[in-house]
C-alpha cells in the first residue's frame, strides 16, 4: 500500500496525458480530486514524419552511402511532454506548498520524469507505481494506490 499523506500530490501520467490530483483525505482513507490536467495530442511516429530518412557519404571520394536513422518524433514528443509536466510538478509544489507526491506512470515515462524532476521535486517523492492509469477514473486510481504492494 502507498501511503498517500493529506495535501500530498499524486501525478499520474503517460506520455500523452498528465493528471495532478490533490489528497483531501487521509493516509488511511485517500479522497483524491483533481487539481490539473494536461493533455497532448501525439501521433504515431510514421504519422509525424513523412520524408525518409537520410543517407552520409562515408568518404569525400567513396560512393559508399550509410542509412541515417529515422527520427522517432513519437518518442521526442513523449519526453519533450514528460519535461514540460515536471516543470508543471515543481510549480505546482511549490505554489501549493505540498511536502510529497507520488507518482504513477509507466516504466518509460518513469524514467524519463525522473531525469526531468527538479531536485526540489525528487526529494519530496514518497512513493512510486509503474503503472499506466491515465484512463482509469480516479476512484479506481485510489484503488490502485492503496492495493499497490
Amino acid at each position: 500500500m502507498i501511503r498517500i499523506p493529506h495535501r500530498a500530490i499524486v501525478f499520474v501520467g503517460d506520455g500523452r496525458k498528465a493528471l495532478f490530483l490533490r489528497n483531501e483525505g487521509d493516509e488511511k482513507f485517500p479522497n483524491l480530486k483533481t487539481e490539473a490536467v494536461f493533455e497532448e495530442e501525439n501521433p504515431p511516429a510514421h504519422s509525424q514524419g513523412s520524408d525518409r530518412p537520410g543517407r552520409i557519404s562515408k568518404g569525400s571520394h567513396s560512393e559508399q552511402r550509410s542509412a541515417v536513422e529515422m527520427t522517432d518524433w513519437h518518442e521526442f514528443e513523449e519526453k519533450r511532454f514528460a519535461r514540460q509536466v515536471a516543470a508543471a510538478a515543481e510549480r505546482l509544489l511549490r505554489s501549493e506548498h505540498a511536502t510529497s507526491l507520488i507518482v504513477v506512470a509507466p516504466p518509460r515515462t518513469l524514467a524519463e520524469l525522473r531525469s526531468a524532476f527538479h531536485a526540489d521535486v525528487r526529494c519530496r517523492i514518497v512513493g512510486e507505481l509503474d503503472k499506466d492509469l491515465t484512463k482509469h477514473p480516479v476512484a479506481e486510481i485510489e484503488k490502485h494506490l492503496r492495493d499497490a504492494v
